[in-house]
């Protein structure tokens, strides 16, 4: 996938954005589904169980594809198949916009059975989408890893990027904000997290932006060593 098709793509997810109902109110976190071939996995691994919570928008809800083959889905199954006792739970909304996240995160984290060993923060495509400034999409960015610094939960941010039709100017601020909030909160930072399937038109849907169940997959296989290293080591 070329640029342009990534800006049309992107312009794409804004009618489904807003078709889904844009900032849509908060949903029942979902536990990755443990029949198929995780749960096979599920027998192989050892040691306590890290809880992870995919804290995004459709992009980790599986949009197109059911939350069965979703990335926190094919993630937690990859990251078993290598004996982490992993559990995922999904708690991504479609159309979420980061202060739609903002304001429900605190809710999310409450509501956990267990507090997440990792928190994956994915958002910042719909604020694009809307044409948000990017400092407020920042301002949303650092109150939630406040909120999570504060609770003591490491963070993963799952980056996105503008395409070039946004100008420079926004672009060099929406990318950048990704890097400064990771240095600013120490966490662990994937710059561009579609970074190994965007020039692949094959592995994205007609829409040109939500990835295939293939595209996922090669998404898992390119981040699934970030994620693993991203997981603080058990205590005790």
């Amino acid at each position: 996938m070329d640029m342009r098709a990534w800006s049309i793509g992107l312009t794409a997810l804004a009618l489904t954005a807003c078709g889904e109902g844009g900032e849509v109110a908060e949903a029942p976190a979902r536990e990755t589904p443990s029949d198929g071939p995780a749960a096979t996995a599920a027998a192989e691994v050892s040691g306590p169980t890290r809880t992870i919570l995919a804290f995004g928008d459709s992009l980790f809800a599986g949009y197109g594809i059911g939350v069965e083959n979703s990335y926190p889905a094919q993630l937690q199954e990859v990251l078993r198949g290598r004996g982490v006792n992993a559990q995922i739970v999904n708690a991504a909304v479609s159309g979420e916009t980061s202060g739609a996240g903002r304001q429900r995160l605190a809710f999310a984290l409450d509501n956990q059975q267990v507090k997440p060993d990792l928190v994956l923060l994915e958002l910042g495509g719909n604020d694009m989408l809307r044409g948000l400034p990017p400092e407020e999409t920042r301002a949303n960015f650092a109150a939630m890893l406040a909120e999570l610094q504060r609770r003591g939960i490491p963070v993963l941010i799952m980056g996105m990027r503008a395409p070039p039709n946004y100008g420079p100017q926004y672009q060099q601020a929406f990318d950048g904000l990704y890097s400064d909030l990771a240095r600013e909160y120490d966490t662990g930072l994937i710059p561009f997290w579609l970074e190994s399937i965007y020039l692949d038109p094959t592995l994205f849907q007609n829409d040109r932006v939500h990835p295939t169940q293939e595209g996922i997959a090669t998404l898992v296989e390119d981040t699934v060593d970030e994620v693993e290293a991203a997981l603080p080591l058990p205590q005790g």
